[in-house]
């Protein structure tokens, strides 16, 4: 029943999306309709600025987090930790010699010779050599896996370590290799919370939304509870990359053991709005909170906001935002932005 339900749900979406005003495309080559330079900049700006809004919330990019030492925190949807791990250790001068090496012994006939070759080569193993080159090898898993059981060996290896092995293996759709590691990481008796929380985001990554939903269920296995942290991380990964509906589905499903509350309704306002852009979604959902005596706060007006102006519906932004301040929430200057510019918009 579920299944005909979201079924019935996508096809209601393609539909609207179909009848969707022509109006919001604006081609190149129209002649300036504005009275004076000054407005055709801002225009112009506004335009740039809804762009670069709905890029950064409709398609985050993991690796760019990695690379650039940014949290998840500053994307759309905003996780309580950070699901990629970070090298975040001195590689130290060796790092360059011990890539070039890696890259030699990876044709030698056996794993054994490789391992010989390495610990001949007089570069001592260290965390964070491990990590940075693990990191750096991240496109290569067969390299990374060779550094990673170099520094295991060694001695050289932590939770940090494990955890980004598991993402590159993760990334690289080796599932069964990276439930190996969280199995050697639980027999050693260290923390596999963070290593399920990235199998569970890249779950949801590899648009494999049922793999992501039993991980969560399987966190028991491991002695850790399925807590409302661990509910979250779920739903917004599963949100995050366009599993909105399973994340709804599971919300409503085990609203007994997570009580229905601003905050999750929030996650699935959030998906629609910035991930997907569906108002009609957005606005189903935002009904549902009432249904179920949840009040929204300034962060479901916010997004909803934010969803009204990417369609250009500057009516209901500015009464949600005129509501936002009545209600003595500071509407923010992102939002106040958003509604300007949608009155810039030509008719």
């Amino acid at each position: 029943m579920m299944a005909l339900f979201s079924l019935a749900r996508r096809l209601q979406r393609i539909h609207s999306q179909i009848l969707s005003p022509f109006f919001l495309q604006y081609p190149a080559t129209v002649p300036s309709p504005f009275p004076s330079p000054l407005v055709q900049q801002l225009y112009l700006f506004s335009l740039a600025f809804h762009q670069t809004f709905f890029i950064s919330s409709q398609t985050p990019v993991v690796t760019s987090n990695f690379s650039t030492l940014q949290s998840l925190s500053s994307l759309t949807l905003n996780y309580p930790f950070e699901t990629t791990p970070q090298p975040n250790h001195d590689p130290g001068p060796q790092e360059p010699a011990l890539l070039h090496l890696l890259k030699r012994v990876a044709h030698l006939s056996s794993e054994t010779e490789a391992m010989a070759s390495l610990d001949e080569s007089g570069i001592k193993a260290t965390l964070g050599l491990v990590c940075s080159v693990i990191w750096t090898l991240r496109e290569e898993w067969r390299l990374a896996f060779l550094a990673f059981k170099w520094g295991e060996k060694w001695g050289s290896s932590g939770e940090k370590t494990y955890e980004l092995m598991i993402w590159v293996l993760r990334n690289h759709r080796k599932f069964n290799t990276a439930w190996c590691l969280i199995r050697d990481l639980y027999r050693s008796s260290m923390d596999t919370r963070r290593a399920m929380f990235i199998m569970i985001d890249r779950y949801a990554a590899a648009s494999d939304p049922c793999m992501a939903i039993q991980t969560f269920h399987t966190m028991e296995k491991f002695r850790m509870s399925p807590d409302e942290e661990a509910f979250s991380t779920l739903l917004k990964a599963l949100c995050r990359y366009g599993n909105i509906e399973e994340a709804e589905e599971i919300m409503l499903v085990n609203k007994k053991l997570f009580p229905l509350d601003a905050d999750g309704f929030n996650i699935i306002l959030n998906g629609w709005c910035n991930v997907l852009v569906d108002v009609v979604e957005a606005k189903r959902v935002w009904r549902e909170m009432s249904e179920y005596c949840i009040i929204p706060n300034a962060t479901s007006y916010t997004y909803m906001i934010s969803c009204f102006s990417k369609v250009g519906d500057l009516f209901n932004s500015l009464r949600l935002y005129d509501e936002m301040k009545k209600r003595g929430w500071d509407p923010g200057i992102e939002v106040g932005l958003l509604c300007s510019f949608v009155h810039l918009l030509p008719s």
